[in-house]
């Protein structure tokens, strides 16, 4: 009997372990899922539970939920990955692999940031976390004046859209409220402007202009000042608050660090084509656990899944991975008023203006906002539950197409 192990029972491990085990002959391959925590978080649903969309009990499901026939699922903490002698070891037991599938994800580290937990769930709040997002509900649902920012504390970040969509629907929030004129908010960030693609963040910049959210762009934090209530670049410059809404740094899982298979951030070193760990055999590696230049997001995590369900089967069967992975991702960004716009880009081509053809859904509208674009994004809280994490097929194709895209707008980002 051989072994494949997967690490971590979230959105990447979840999709490859149904995925690869409808592949895989029972008899001869034992698959391992191995996961510290019972609940499946939809995470991409902790965005709208700050203004009462959802709750957190909407976002959570059981993780047995979606643990195909023939998978051995184990509830326990992994405390140390060995890549020389290809075993797991948890709290509680030991697993040798032929072949290890790491999708550990990334997680806020706040005490990065000097200052920040010295006010931490006081005036300082995230949306990162399903604990952080029912806080941040109870903080402002009544808050009537005042000026909210929201930081990036560094790149990169899961979901790097999601900053977006909040000081978007923080917008919508205090008008519906009737106090948005009392309401001042800003976006603080490290990059350059409102993204991290230039055609995208000129459009997603437009619409911040036109919403009256402001943009500080190139602000790299050093320290939040609680006593005078100011975040401080290392620069000098001063952003005053009265709610920070914070976005601290992210970093790969501790075991990773502790293993020693990560960056000094904790993200594994992957082949960015066939997303096969570069340093390690036999090992391939998922979602925000990569160091892949593309988006932490669950969209490429499914377009992950497909790339390394067949790439494993081909190693198995003695052949070379195809390095197939073109960085694809796809992002519904809300913009508020129930409206949204959507992007679809990959490592050379950034997001274009256009249609996004779904068959036998429609065409959804590139970087211009539309009901039809929000409707999508809240139809896929089921579409996750009942889709993706089941191993059904989607219409969504695992490289970028160009159908639909206004070319003219093609910018090539890394040549």
């Amino acid at each position: 009997m051989k072994h494949l192990v997967i690490l971590g029972h979230g959105a990447g491990g979840t999709m490859v372990a149904t995925k690869i085990r409808q592949q895989l002959e029972e008899k001869e391959w034992q698959i391992t899922v191995i996961d510290r925590d019972w609940q499946h978080h939809y995470q991409a649903g902790w965005l709208f539970i700050p203004f009462g969309v959802y709750t957190l009990e909407d976002c959570v499901k059981p993780k047995i939920d979606f643990v195909p026939p023939g998978i051995n699922f184990v509830l326990d903490e992994v405390t140390n990955i060995d890549p020389v002698k290809k075993v797991v070891k948890t709290k509680k037991g030991r697993y040798p692999y032929d072949w290890l599938v790491v999708g550990t994800g990334c997680r806020i580290m706040p005490g990065e940031v000097e200052g920040m937990l010295e006010d931490w769930g006081g005036d300082i709040h995230n949306f990162y976390t399903p604990d952080g997002a029912v806080a941040l509900y109870k903080k402002w649902k009544y808050f009537n004046k005042g000026r909210i920012v929201l930081n990036i504390a560094e790149m990169p970040i899961k979901c790097p859209v999601a900053p977006l969509e909040f000081v978007f629907m923080a917008d919508w929030f205090f008008a519906v409220n009737g106090v948005r004129e009392h309401v001042e908010i800003e976006l603080v960030t490290p990059l350059a402007g409102a993204f991290t693609k230039p055609v995208a963040s000129a459009a997603l910049g437009k619409l911040c202009e036109q919403k009256n959210i402001k943009i500080t762009p190139n602000f790299d934090i050093a320290q939040v000042n609680v006593g005078k209530k100011t975040i401080e670049s290392h620069k000098g410059e001063e952003v005053p608050y009265d709610l920070l809404i914070t976005i601290p740094p992210n970093f790969g899982a501790q075991v990773v660090m502790d293993s020693g298979l990560g960056d000094p951030m904790g993200y594994i070193n992957t082949d960015p084509y066939t997303l096969k760990a570069q340093d390690f055999e036999n090992m391939y590696v998922i979602g925000d656990a990569t160091n892949v230049p593309t988006s932490k997001a669950g969209a490429v995590a499914h377009y992950e899944s497909d790339i390394i369900a067949e790439n494993l089967v081909r190693e198995i069967e003695g052949q070379e991975p195809k390095p197939d992975f073109d960085g694809h991702s796809t992002c519904f960004i809300v913009t508020g008023y129930e409206k949204a716009s959507l992007i679809d880009f990959n490592y050379t081509v950034e997001p274009l203006p256009g249609k996004y053809p779904f068959p036998g859904l429609g065409p959804f509208s590139l970087l211009d906002e539309s009901y039809f674009n929000y409707w999508g994004k809240m139809m896929f809280k089921w579409v996750y539950f009942h889709m993706m994490l089941k191993g059904q097929e989607l219409p969504l194709e695992p490289q970028m197409f160009m159908a639909g895209k206004m070319l003219g707008h093609v910018y090539h980002v890394y040549g």
